[in-house]
Formats: structure tokens, sequence, C-alpha cells
């Protein structure tokens, strides 16, 4: 078992400590790092334990690289889309999970290759890279192609391609649609596009996007993840693909995708009308 977290946010070392003795009475810990400090390309374990909220299993994720070991979460933090489980359900359902009474649900991650005069990089990801203006936040202008189609000019804040598992994140909050998790699917969402024509739309993951950059803010950049920042110039172009590794989430019974957007988002919930009505 691997015990992974985010040091730096409140209760994730104090739960963490306080766990540790009940998870090794249990299992074997070959890694415990709340820092992201080991290399994880070579370590075999059946399941990454992940202390904190989203963000930290995002970190996770890209920590474990292209030997990705399925995610079990639990939530330290604010929502917790993807942690179901808080420490005293962990200890409830350890059993359960120590004799496979689970399953493990596998999720498109991407690969976001910056092209540019300083070479080329390559990020992995889990959620979706935003390509957003900076200082002095003036409108930019981007155009995509899908393999190699020239598609679309983008003028505004910015554009966000998202996999199913970042639907509901950066996406949801632009006015991009949910997707099912397990989806084979980007979603590409303009960030207050300057055109009333200019709308979400769904396509294929195994699809090539190409995004170059027509004009440019002296702060733009890629974000992949909400976590790592990427200066860009108008001279740069980013290509994002389906990565050849897939994110394992560990579910656990009794946890629906669609309750978790019920409780987590409050989907599909009546609104709550109080006081006397008026007709």
């Amino acid at each position: 078992m691997l015990v992974l977290g985010n040091a730096n946010k409140p209760r994730v070392r104090q739960e963490a400590e306080q766990l540790l003795p009940f998870l090794r009475e249990h299992a074997e810990v070959v890694v415990f790092d709340l820092y992201q400090s080991q290399d994880l390309s070579n370590v075999q374990a059946d399941i990454a334990l992940v202390l904190g909220g989203d963000g930290a299993i995002l970190r996770a994720a890209r920590q474990m690289g292209y030997r990705q070991t399925p995610v079990l979460g639990v939530n330290l933090g604010k929502l917790g889309f993807l942690a179901d489980l808080n420490p005293k359900d962990l200890c409830a359902c350890f059993p359960q999970v120590l004799q496979g009474e689970y399953r493990v649900t596998q999720h498109l991650m991407f690969e976001c290759q910056v092209d540019g005069p300083q070479g080329s990089r390559t990020f992995l990801g889990l959620n979706e890279i935003a390509i957003q203006a900076g200082p002095p936040f003036n409108i930019i202008d981007l155009d995509l192609a899908i393999d190699g189609e020239a598609v679309s000019r983008f003028s505004g804040d910015g554009l966000i391609l998202s996999t199913p598992i970042g639907s509901t994140a950066h996406n949801l909050s632009a006015g991009g649609p949910i997707l099912g998790q397990e989806l084979s699917a980007f979603v590409i969402t303009p960030i207050c596009p300057h055109a009333l024509t200019s709308r979400p739309v769904v396509d294929s993951a195994d699809k090539t996007y190409t995004i170059s950059i027509g004009r440019a803010t002296a702060g733009m950049a890629v974000i992949v993840d909400g976590q790592e920042i990427v200066p860009l110039t108008v001279n740069d172009r980013i290509t994002v693909r389906r990565a050849p590794v897939t994110f394992g989430l560990v579910k656990v019974p009794g946890r629906s995708y669609f309750q978790t957007l019920r409780d987590k988002l409050r989907w599909g919930t009546p609104p709550n009308y109080q006081g006397e009505s008026y007709e």
C-alpha cells in the first residue's frame, strides 16, 4: 500500500499519523510520502491511499506517472468529489477492502505537450488543461485543430480541454457539461467567449487536439490540473492526446456516481421552497 497526501494542507499530517498504526496492523505500507518527495515509477502496490481533497488525488496521479496504482481517497478537504470516504468510513470498510470487496473504475488521463522556442515539454494530467489570459487580461485568440483539421478560433479569456473526471471541476464552473466519468471523451469549453455562438463541444479521446495562439497576453499560461503552470508565448503550440495509462479509482460498495453528484453538487435536487406561496 502507498500512503500519499499533501502535508501542507490542514489535518493531513495529523490524520495520517493517527491512521498509520491501524494501516500497518492490517497491510504492508511500502511508501509513506506526504511531500511528493519519492519517485513512484518503480514501486509496486495494490492500492494507494490518498489523504486530503481532490487536489491531493490529482497530485498523486501525476506523482505515480506512467505506473498508476488504484487510488482510494480519504476526504480531508472541503468538497472531496473524488474522495468518497472520511477517516471513520475508512476504518469501517478497510476489512472489506483487504478482502477485495471493491471495484476499480478506469478513467482517461491525458498528455499535454507544449512546443515552442524553449523546446518541447510534456505533462501528464487527469482533470484538464486550461489556457488562460494573464495580466493585462486582454482577449486572447486560440486556434483549435482536431486531428489536423482546423475547427475554430476562440476569442475570450481562454479555453478548457477537460476529461470526464475533470468535467465536474473548472469545466462545470465555466458552463460545460457533466460527462459520465468512464467515458472516453474530451470536452472543449471556452472561457467567457466573445461570441454568442461559442459553445462547449464533446469529442472522442482517440483524437489529437492542437491549440495554436493567435493573440497572447504577457501573463498567459497553460495550467494542468489547476497545479502545473506553464507560461506561454504567441510562438507556443499545445497538443493534447490520450495518455498511454489510465487512472484507477477504488470504489467501495454503497457509493455511486449519481449519489456523489447529488450529495456533493446538489445535482438534480429540487429547489427547497420555503414560506408562503403567492399566486
